[in-house]
């Protein structure tokens, strides 16, 4: 039967890769859990995790800086050499690293104020990684106040890749090509991502109308940046291999991003623009963590216990472990759903998730309720 308006939109299951993709309506009901957000967030302040790790900081920064030393070595001595290119993957996941950093900053982790990290955050995020903040932080501000909500979170946008139905429907050309097989495509196209994400930034603080805060600050930043990181690889490189230095790094930072931040939330249920949630409801049921413990926390930058983070953004990296603890015991006495899979199998589900969403691309043609009824 075909579902119903104003009940579960869509209900298609995952195989047996993960949870069921939902999209919630306004009608439907949720836990008594309008309390449960106050509740766990006292006893995270009591257990003392709402507190700020600075010495740990200093030590993920200054390992950072030191292989950004190692790596700055290898490039002069390596001089003209094709194995410049591992120096340039280096670079990648360095960058990627120090845009963590720059996460976590301005989510208040690191440093005492709120003016302080974001002065750090836009140091890191424009002079060292070259994106702009200001773009960025509104951007992710969205995000979580709404993850996965149509019409509010900007991550669930359509941007070559359709995270909804109606937005593969809608596709055309070639992003209908690539929508088809979008799921397949998702990790080849994410080399491209470091490109998308500095052309993005550089867009907003070149010719948005809105008043930004640092606009000027930051473009001169990233001017600094490109100047020290990009001008020293044309001088002292071939033609070729400079280009081909910058292409691995901005691929191999690309695909490490987006393989960070990919499994978080798609595949995950998409909430309906009308919907009411409460916010613990909210944020536990759209939120996906991967496990893998201390490695898994290095490797994604804190980001695997993400239903922790989005419950306390501030909260700094060495403290979403234990409060795993405490989140899962209130999710499972409140029968709210935690959702907990490996790196691997997280892939499995973006892929399958993404591939489903492009079907709705196959032919522009087809009656949507005919397509729903296939997919289902």
């Amino acid at each position: 039967m075909l579902p119903t308006r104003g009940a579960i939109i869509t209900s298609t299951a995952v195989s047996t890769l993960g949870p069921i993709r939902q999209t919630y309506a306004k009608s439907d009901t949720f836990p008594p859990v309008a309390r449960a957000y106050t509740q766990v967030s006292q006893v995270a302040k009591e257990t003392g995790l709402l507190a700020r790790a600075p010495w740990f900081y200093a030590m993920v920064g200054t390992a950072i800086a030191l292989g950004m030393g190692g790596a700055i070595t290898g490039f002069i001595l390596l001089g003209d050499s094709w194995f410049q290119l591992l120096i340039a993957a280096a670079f990648g996941i360095l960058l990627t690293q120090a845009a963590f950093l720059a996460h976590e900053a301005a989510h208040r982790q690191i440093l005492s104020t709120g003016p302080a990290n974001d002065r750090l955050a836009r140091i890191l995020a424009a002079g060292v990684v070259g994106i702009s903040y200001a773009w960025w932080d509104s951007k992710h501000s969205r995000h979580h106040a709404n993850p996965n909500r149509v019409g509010r979170d900007p991550d669930i946008e359509v941007d070559t890749i359709s995270f909804l139905d109606e937005d593969a429907a809608q596709a055309r050309g070639l992003r209908r090509l690539i929508t088809r097989k979008q799921g397949w495509l998702f990790f080849p196209l994410l080399t491209l991502e470091g490109i998308n994400l500095h052309f993005l930034g550089l867009k907003h603080l070149l010719f948005s109308k809105e008043k930004i805060k640092g606009r000027a600050l930051e473009i001169a930043l990233i001017v600094l940046r490109l100047s020290i990181f990009i001008v020293p690889v044309f001088m002292l490189l071939p033609l070729g291999m400079a280009f081909a230095f910058m292409g691995v790094q901005l691929a191999v930072f690309g695909l490490y991003m987006g393989a960070s931040f990919a499994p978080n939330h798609k595949g995950m249920p998409i909430i309906d623009a009308n919907a009411r949630l409460d916010f613990f409801s909210k944020q536990v049921r759209t939120s996906r963590n991967i496990r893998g413990g201390w490695w898994a926390t290095w490797l994604m930058g804190g980001l695997n216990y993400q239903v922790e983070h989005h419950l306390f953004p501030s909260m700094a990296r060495p403290h979403l472990s234990k409060a795993r603890e405490i989140v899962r015991d209130y999710c499972k006495t409140l029968d709210v759903p935690y959702t907990e899979t490996s790196l691997i199998q997280s892939y499995a589900i973006v892929i399958e998730y993404l591939n489903r969403v492009g079907l709705a691309a196959a032919d522009p043609f087809d009656c949507p309720a005919a397509s729903q009824y296939r997919r289902a």
